[in-house]
């Protein structure tokens, strides 16, 4: 069964950053080859709305069998409000929470960002983590496109 995939918005363009180019090609070549399933959230697609045009076009290159779209829901909000309540982060960061928390909801196998602040930072997943244990949800594994972009499908 291939992974499904959680991807925030710093994936997207991390693609055009010289930074983070090599190793976020290297993951979105592996959803293009079919290795991987990745889940694209409306909370995405409406932060890209203020990115160029060509970051946006970005995701027209993957197959649409390869693509999973969700919604943001009501439970969704609610549990990223609690990380803020929990003081894992602060309120100036309730999109990442968001996109944790959807996430967390539909089940993703990993979320993968390039932020370190917010998201890919142990302390942070532990206080995630912490909330979901507390409230009954599924452990999220949180990693960047390099740790899932350099293990080819082991099946």
């Amino acid at each position: 069964m291939k992974q499904r995939i959680y991807i925030d918005t710093s994936v997207v363009g991390g693609y055009f950053d010289d930074e983070f180019s090599a190793d976020t090609g290297l993951f979105f070549e592996r959803v293009i080859n079919g290795e991987l399933v990745i889940i694209l959230s409306d909370l995405l697609e409406a932060e890209l709305l203020r990115a160029p045009l060509f970051v946006r076009e970005l995701l027209l290159r993957i197959p649409a069998k390869y693509i999973e779209k969700i919604r943001i829901s009501q439970e969704a909000i609610e549990l990223a409000d609690k990380y803020i309540n929990g003081k894992v982060v602060g309120k100036t960061s309730r999109a990442d929470c968001q996109h944790i928390a959807i996430a967390t909801l539909c089940k993703a196998d990993v979320l993968v960002s390039w932020n370190f602040r917010h998201i890919v930072n142990l302390d942070r997943i532990r206080g995630y983590n912490g909330i979901n244990y507390q409230n009954g949800y599924n452990m999220i594994e949180i990693r960047t496109p390099k740790e899932i972009s350099k293990y080819g499908n082991e099946d």
